[in-house]
């Protein structure tokens, strides 16, 4: 019996392993795996990445997936990499520098893969719910480590309160896309009366939005919040519900701001900050990158075609800052917190060129309605603004929610005008 036991279970692992099936499942898994683990770690999402990657192959049509390369939303990707390795000939920087900087570029090559994967996979839902799940979780810790203080994996800092890994700004951000892309359910569970389960979502988008108003809260999100629930009302609103909408939201920011020393805190940060850069020539963090901003413009004009070069940024920002024109104390960083200028500044108006394809070809992906296109839309959107403050396409954590997230619903999206199109044809 032991023998016969043995003998099946070895031939239901044969049968699983030549199973097409069976390697998409494990796909699918390391794929959630990897949304999952997201808010917690760089490390697991690097390792399940991998194993995603390593899964896909064995049954991979390499036809299939090179055809799907020639779309102009993973051609764009692809093409911004290529520009970034090609981009290293013409720097000046070492060569240890240089390749370094094509590293931020390299998880853009994911993104095809997920389009492709999830175009064929019905399990993009799942990887949603994942995301969700675990940054309700971290809400979670968020709120022990506000009142426990000696739970944070890191070590205490006063402006990183309620941090329990990574940084604010990142948290902030997973927060923001969750709050606003729940807008989109509630809004169809409300129409079609189902209240329970609406309630339901509409408590967990205001325990998110109540985290940051009591909690911490990133100063970029004060800055986006507001223009991607804009994004939502105009498309998915009536005028009378957006002045209904705004009425309440206006007096529910102003309770916020009266009850929450945090967010009045954070907000004022805004003007000092620019005052005591202005006025009396002190680094602040908005001084910082206006600094920056107004250097990275000058570089760009200097080489405005091709620009500097891979890595190139952190030598000319050294460079700059031995000047007198550099206002004293303000740090050197190697890139100027803003995506355009860092792709400008490396690879001049090519690298904007391809910068913005990849924007409008995604956003052109999201247009119409349903629930996939109204997460990708919103990915887009708000990797978009956020980028106006930061170099967040090739920074670590929203670089990756931008590949994962455009690369699920897009593939859903791509997904569903297939099913669409093959329904047409069948009817006719």
């Amino acid at each position: 019996m032991t023998a016969l036991a043995r003998e099946t279970t070895l031939q239901m692992l044969g049968r699983r392993v030549r199973s097409p099936a069976a390697w998409g499942e494990t796909v699918d898994l390391f794929a959630i795996l990897t949304v999952a683990s997201l808010p917690w770690s760089t490390s697991l999402v690097a390792i399940f990445n991998a194993a995603f990657l390593v899964c896909m192959v064995p049954f991979l049509d390499v036809h299939a997936f090179l055809q799907s390369l020639k779309r102009p939303i993973s051609a764009a990707p692809i093409a911004l990499f290529l520009l970034a390795l090609v981009g290293t000939l013409w720097s000046d920087a070492a060569w240890g520098a240089r390749l370094y900087a094509v590293g931020p570029t390299v998880k853009l090559l994911v993104l095809p893969v997920l389009l492709y994967h999830f175009e064929r996979s019905p399990r993009g839902n799942w990887m949603l719910i994942a995301f969700l799940a675990s940054c309700a979780l971290l809400s979670v810790m968020s709120w022990l480590v506000a009142f426990y203080p000696g739970l944070s994996l890191k070590p205490y800092d006063p402006s990183e309160r309620g941090i329990f890994v990574k940084n604010y700004i990142d948290q902030s951000q997973e927060f923001t896309l969750c709050a606003v892309a729940l807008a989109y359910p509630v809004m169809m569970l409300l129409r079609e009366k189902r209240y329970p389960l609406a309630g339901l979502l509409m408590a967990l988008a205001l325990s998110f939005l109540v985290n940051m108003v009591f909690v911490v809260v990133s100063r970029t999100a004060l800055v986006t919040v507001p223009i991607m629930l804009a994004v939502f009302a105009l498309l998915h609103l009536r005028w009378r519900s957006i002045a209904i909408i705004s009425a309440a939201l206006i007096a529910g920011a102003a309770v916020a701001w009266q009850a929450s020393p945090q967010l009045r805190k954070t907000a004022d940060t805004f003007v000092s900050d620019y005052q005591l850069y202005t006025q009396r020539n002190i680094p602040t963090s908005m001084g910082e990158r206006l600094e920056f901003w107004r250097h990275a413009a000058r570089f760009f004009v200097q080489a405005p075609l091709v620009g500097h070069g891979t890595g190139s940024t952190q030598g000319l920002f050294e460079r700059a800052a031995k000047e007198p024109s550099w206002v004293p104390g303000v740090r050197v960083f190697p890139n100027p917190h803003n995506q355009t200028l860092h792709v400008a500044v490396q690879w001049g108006l090519v690298g904007i060129a391809v910068l913005y394809a990849i924007w409008i070809s995604h956003f052109l992906l999201f247009r119409g309605d349903g629930f996939a296109r109204w997460i990708g839309l919103l990915v887009v959107v708000q990797n978009v603004f956020t980028s106006l403050f930061n170099s967040h396409l090739f920074d670590f954590h929203e670089g990756w929610m931008y590949v994962i997230g455009v690369g699920v619903a897009g593939g859903m999206v791509i997904r569903a005008q297939r099913q669409a199109a093959k329904v047409g044809e069948a009817s006719s």
